[in-house]
């Protein structure tokens, strides 16, 4: 197994109806890009957070999965209209567990 983990420090404007938006759409693709085992995503509640505000954790059977997923138009179409115009910055792991 694959697991994709990534975080996320928004802009100061972004509205918390954007990043709902963001999360939402998110959970919206599993079902919708084959290579997905599990998805979940959510707010940080943690004090140790250094700014990242929100969590997505993704998870595949295998690389190969991960690779399959990263360009699916899916994914790419919520980045580009959703995250980008509220990302201020972002944090991205993977590892096999």
């Amino acid at each position: 197994m694959v697991e994709h983990i990534v975080l996320f420090k928004w802009q100061p404007d972004a509205t918390e109806a954007a990043i709902a938006d963001v999360l939402a759409a998110l959970r919206g693709m599993v079902g919708k890009i084959p290579s997905i085992v599990a998805l979940s995503c959510g707010e940080n509640f943690s004090a140790r957070s250094q700014g990242f505000t929100h969590g997505l954790v993704v998870r595949f059977h295998d690389r190969q999965g991960l690779a399959d997923y990263q360009p699916h138009p899916l994914h790419q179409e919520i980045i580009a209209t959703k995250i980008k115009p509220i990302l201020a910055e972002t944090l991205a792991v993977d590892y096999d567990c």
